[in-house]
């Protein structure tokens, strides 16, 4: 089959990194200041032949399929920017990343146009946002499959978060300070050394790393459902976390870890796993089989792959009927 020509820009790296496994050549616009969206192939990802880096200033010579937008500056002002009008008309996508942050259930998306398809990462995000006459889609992320397993031999708790500190209670800084009062816990992620954690790791040294940990904690309180999460799972790891947005619908109590909203609770799960390796184990197995039904990146490749080449399709059809 015909291999579409999409352009993106450079949002959430461990996304990226999983959309372009889709069998599609890629266009990601730069720019040498690197200004939000412009950071084309970051270092960091093993990024596959058929992703480009493009200048902005020459975006306009492309000819496009499909446009991707990532971000309300993506929507709102780049593609005023850097494309022409004419591959403005070719087939539209949002992807929308997280909840609304103004009001959860009473913001309105900034996309309104039946024209283009907003894509959700999760049931919860659709669910939430007002999307008026917008067509909406669900596409579940999709992670590849590490080469490390779980192994969970250090007596501690992994957190995963970028810029905790910055982003506070909405991704649970206070509770990740609260919990580990009690429990050991690390924390890893950009600018982690803020509340006392153990800086960056490497996107591709992240799962051996991780899988040594006893189980993996999510203290947010209100985002998209975080892909740390859901490449724990794929490791083998025991999740723990907060019954809220996504969480509750993808981790089942008992089974692949624990959810609830009471932090107390949550604490005793944690101390539990700590003195029985053999039933994080046992969870871990479960997240691990939760993982490969319902993140496997083949899935989520062939999900955007059946997307990209319907809204390009529609978008010829509509083009050579206003001809």
């Amino acid at each position: 089959m015909n291999q579409l020509r999409v352009l993106t820009w450079h949002i959430h790296g461990s996304y990226l990194f999983s959309l372009v496994q889709t069998p599609h050549k890629f266009f990601l616009p730069v720019k040498p200041s690197v200004p939000e969206g412009y950071g084309g192939c970051a270092a960091g990802f093993p990024w596959p032949e058929n992703v480009s880096e493009v200048p902005a200033e020459d975006v306009k010579r492309l000819d496009l399929d499909c446009i991707i937008f990532q971000s309300s500056k993506n929507y709102l002002d780049d593609q005023y920017e850097i494309l022409s009008e004419a591959q403005r008309s070719a087939g539209r996508i949002y992807i929308e990343h997280d909840p609304p942050q103004r009001h959860p259930t009473d913001t309105r998306h900034i996309v309104d146009d039946p024209d283009v398809l907003l894509v959700h990462v999760t049931h919860f995000n659709r669910l939430m946002w007002d999307s008026g006459a917008t067509r909406t889609r669900v596409i579940e992320h999709g992670v590849p499959r590490p080469e490390a397993t779980y192994t969970g031999e250090i007596e501690r708790g992994l957190v995963v978060i970028n810029g905790i500190t910055k982003r506070d209670r909405r991704v649970g800084a206070d509770i990740f300070q609260e919990v580990r009062a009690r429990v050991p816990l690390d924390l890893v992620g950009m600018d982690s050394e803020d509340a006392g954690g153990l800086g960056e790791i490497s996107h591709s040294e992240l799962p051996a790393f991780a899988a040594r940990y006893r189980f993996f904690f999510n203290p947010i309180r209100y985002t998209s459902l975080g892909l740390a999460v859901c490449e724990a799972m794929m490791l083998g790891m025991p999740i723990i976390g907060l019954a809220t947005t996504e969480m509750a619908r993808v981790v089942q109590n008992g089974v692949s870890g624990y959810v609830d909203t009471d932090i107390g609770t949550l604490i005793a799960r944690m101390q539990e796993l700590l003195r029985s390796p053999a039933t994080a184990r046992q969870l871990g197995a479960a997240a691990r089989r939760f993982a490969e039904r319902h993140f496997s990146i083949g899935r989520f490749s062939a999900d955007w792959d059946s997307t990209l080449r319907a809204v390009a399709a529609e978008s010829g059809r509509q083009k050579r009927s206003a001809a």
